[in-house]
């Protein structure tokens, strides 16, 4: 077995980043905080031990440039977040900051530079654990950020503007960041896939076709609250067996239609947390539904919230349904995702195509510029936000070599919408 050229060093790089947490005995990394600060200042040493000039923006993402053969080159964006879930992984995010340095290194040891410079970003807020807002630093960079989330309070009730400026960046300076499409070619995202599919098909890596877009609803069932012996079953208005029932419905729903479509109810809340002998009155739970064409996820959405409503009318309770957050898909560049095969063929994998249902910071980057993502298989049956999250060194450097090369092929004008 020929020996590793990235992935080692890479991984070596995920254990030092993982002591840079909040929480003791575990993993928690959260935008602006003073372990973002630390985690921030070991990766912009790394960055320019790679030959990049790096620092903070406004907004407390950090930014490494390697410059192109000339002054005037467009820009080939790379990077991911460098925020963590409570208790997380130590991949997630981190790779597609720690890979595309290492990618850099390569170049400059060889001093080499390309048609277009390369600017990695280790994006500050992507998951959205502190102020309850995802994907930040990306929107500001894609020119979407929205002004009102600087009033977003964390748990101590500080502001994000407060943060920012306690970091030592400049809120009012956030709309200066975004890029400018002339000047940037197209941007590039490496990640964990964060489920199986990868996994089950032995294969290292694979190509993301889209990121999905996402409906969210809180819905409410209303019953009649009433004792469990006294009441009779072909009488009652049980709002947790109509909330159940509709649980199933949207798993029935999406089972039929398991290649476009997902659904979850992630809560389900009895009023009053419940008592063993009474009927339950009020029930609230959510729904989230995922699927990388549009129109597809709004006609699920539609249907779901129909076959709801048809459970309450037979059940004799109530259904108050708020689709209250809709993000649209984010295709993936066609052009992009052909150089990104070709390079992974080369490296001797079978091309695999796939979504992501998950969300990430290129899907913003994506309402700017043609945009593509790069997917590596994580072990342990494909868990992520999760300790148990794992990646190999032999996959890291697969996947570090594909982006490699996705680099020294990629010809901006090529990638031009």
């Amino acid at each position: 077995m020929s020996a590793l050229r990235f992935g080692p060093g890479i991984l070596a790089r995920h254990e030092a980043l993982a002591r840079f947490t909040q929480d003791e005995g575990r993993l928690t990394r959260t935008y602006l905080t003073a372990k973002h600060r630390e985690a921030g200042e070991t990766v912009m040493a790394w960055m320019r031990e790679a030959g990049m000039e790096a620092g903070f923006d406004a907004m407390g993402n950090l930014v490494g440039r390697y410059a192109g053969a000339t002054a005037d080159a467009p820009v080939l964006m790379t990077g991911s977040h460098m925020d963590t879930v409570v208790d997380a992984g130590k991949y997630d995010g981190s790779f597609g900051i720690l890979s595309p340095i290492a990618c850099v290194a390569d170049l400059h040891a060889r001093g080499k530079r390309l048609p277009h410079a390369i600017e990695v970003v280790a994006f500050g807020d992507e998951e959205g654990v502190r102020f309850g807002a995802t994907l930040l630093g990306s929107r500001a960079m894609a020119g979407r950020f929205d002004p009102k989330a600087l009033e977003a309070k964390d748990k101590d009730g500080i502001t994000l503007r407060e943060a920012i400026r306690d970091f030592g960046g400049d809120p009012d300076a956030i709309p200066t960041l975004k890029r400018d499409p002339a000047k940037v070619a197209a941007f590039v995202e490496t990640h964990i896939e964060q489920g199986p599919v990868l996994l089950d098909e032995g294969l290292a890596v694979g190509v993301v076709t889209a990121i999905s877009g996402c409906t969210r609803v809180r819905a409410r069932v209303t019953g009649v609250a009433g004792h469990a012996g006294t009441v009779p079953m072909p009488l009652r208005q049980d709002a947790l067996a109509a909330a159940a029932e509709m649980t199933l419905a949207v798993e029935t729903y999406c089972c039929a239609r398991a290649d476009r479509i997902v659904g979850t109810v992630g809560k389900l809340a009895v009023d009053g947390e419940g008592a063993i002998n009474v009927i339950p009155g009020g029930v609230n739970f959510t729904v989230d539904v995922r699927s990388p064409d549009d129109a597809e996820r709004r006609a699920a959405a539609e249907a779901i919230r129909a076959d709801c409503e048809d459970i309450a009318e037979s059940r004799g309770v109530a259904l108050a349904w708020d689709a209250f957050f809709e993000l649209q898909s984010a295709p993936c560049d066609p052009r992009l995702m052909t150089l990104m095969g070709e390079c992974i063929a080369r490296a001797g994998v079978k091309v695999r195509t796939l979504p992501s249902g998950a969300g990430h910071d290129a899907m913003e980057m994506a309402r700017l510029v043609p945009a593509a993502m790069l997917f590596v298989r994580c072990g342990a049956g494909g868990v992520s936000h999760n300790p148990a999250e794992t990646l190999d060194e032999r996959d890291a450097d697969i996947a570090t070599a594909v982006l490699l090369d996705f680099l020294e092929r990629f010809q901006p004008s090529g990638a031009r919408r």
